[in-house]
């Protein structure tokens, strides 16, 4: 009985700090950052290529666009991912996007809320891509889960990021043809 008690009493305390992180993490951020041998023009068209995206999105599946104009501000589309062999759709929305040098969307679903940028800088015909992230939890057991994922979310986008290098590395794609 006495181990129960011990049992069940560690099992409350790790309840706390569980939820308690939650309480005292309202978001996490993370950053990741790859370097392309190819021109910033390039870099761009190959990531911004629709058809290309499930080769360096994991679990990327289709793109729907529900409102505006497609790569605009203010256009809103669903994104399909597949993880674990279910569906997750996400609402994206385009709060701002400059060609060649940035793009920033705003990604909404049930569990989670995310901000992501990206940034794209030229040097010596080399393509520097930043991506930056910050999520947020949809409610206390939402914002725990996540506070104990950053990690994990930023692994998967070093893994996204180190895909794009090499797609946009192995391009063959002429973008600019007359």
């Amino acid at each position: 009985m006495k181990y129960l008690k011990y049992l069940l009493g560690l099992i409350l305390v790790l309840i706390l700090i569980f939820f308690g992180r939650g309480l005292l993490t309202s978001s996490v951020y993370y950053e990741s950052e790859i370097v392309v041998n190819k021109p910033i023009n390039e870099s761009w068209e190959v990531m911004s290529d629709e058809s290309k995206l499930p080769k360096w999105i994991k679990g990327f599946k289709k793109t729907e666009l529900i409102s505006g104009t497609a790569n605009s501000v203010g256009a809103v589309s669903k994104i399909y991912i597949e993880e674990n062999g279910e569906e997750m759709i996400m609402e994206e929305t385009i709060k701002g996007i400059k060609p060649n040098e940035f793009l920033s969307m705003k990604f909404t679903m049930d569990f989670m809320d995310m901000d992501y940028d990206m940034h794209l800088k030229e040097n010596e015909g080399k393509t520097t891509i930043k991506t930056i992230s910050t999520t947020t939890g949809n409610g206390l057991l939402a914002k725990s889960m996540i506070a104990f994922m950053t990690g994990s979310m930023k692994s998967q986008e070093d893994e996204n990021l180190q895909n794009l290098k090499k797609l946009i590395e192995e391009n063959t794609k002429d973008y600019f043809q007359d």
